[in-house]
Order: structure tokens, then C-alpha cells, then sequence
């Protein structure tokens, strides 16, 4: 099993990646960037996994979420594992996002 300090896939591009996330100053800015960079399904993806995640959060049952959301139980698991067992990027962004009552908005 990996350290939790440990970071897969870390390299000049997977840095690079990271930089021009942090430079992003709007929401605009990130659509644009998103629009660029991945497929419609790409983002639905990541957006999907970050519903169920905070779905999760909230004690959701998967039978619900999945319905809510359309993501199989398969997908609903691995963001229950990355919660229980992940580096806490989920957790970062969703109490940053949910505490200040952000949900949804952009």
C-alpha cells in the first residue's frame, strides 16, 4: 500500500499541470481552461466524482447516490475509498467549497 505523503504520477508535466491549475483566478477561466484541455465526458467524469463525493459526505446511501448521479457503484466505491483511505484532496476542496456555500455556483 502507498504512503499517503506520496504523490503517483509527479513529474515535470503532472507539475506543470499543477501550476497552471493554482494561475487560474475565475471561474471563467477555468471553464475556458477545461473547455481546452478535456472532452465533455472528461469533466462530467471529474464533476460526477466530486457529487458523489460530497454525497458521500453526507451519508448518502450508494443505491441513492448512484441513482442522483447515474455513477455506478464501482465509481461510488472508489471515492468512498479515496475519502476513507485517499490524500484528502476531496476533503480539502469540499469543505472549502460546501463551508462557504459555494455548492453549485460559478
Amino acid at each position: 500500500m502507498k504512503d499517503k505523503k506520496e504523490m503517483p504520477r509527479r513529474n515535470p508535466q503532472t507539475d506543470l499541470l499543477v501550476r497552471v491549475l493554482l494561475a487560474l483566478e475565475t471561474p471563467q477561466e477555468c471553464y475556458q481552461l477545461l473547455d481546452d484541455l478535456c472532452t465533455i465526458t472528461e469533466v462530467q467524469a471529474m464533476a460526477q466524482r466530486i457529487e458523489v463525493a460530497r454525497l458521500l459526505r453526507e451519508q448518502i446511501t450508494y443505491q441513492d447516490i448512484a441513482g442522483e448521479t447515474g455513477a455506478s457503484t464501482a465509481t461510488i466505491s472508489r471515492v468512498n475509498r479515496c475519502l476513507t483511505y485517499g490524500s484528502d484532496g476531496y476533503n480539502t476542496v469540499l469543505d472549502r467549497v460546501v463551508g462557504k456555500g459555494m455548492e453549485g455556483k460559478a
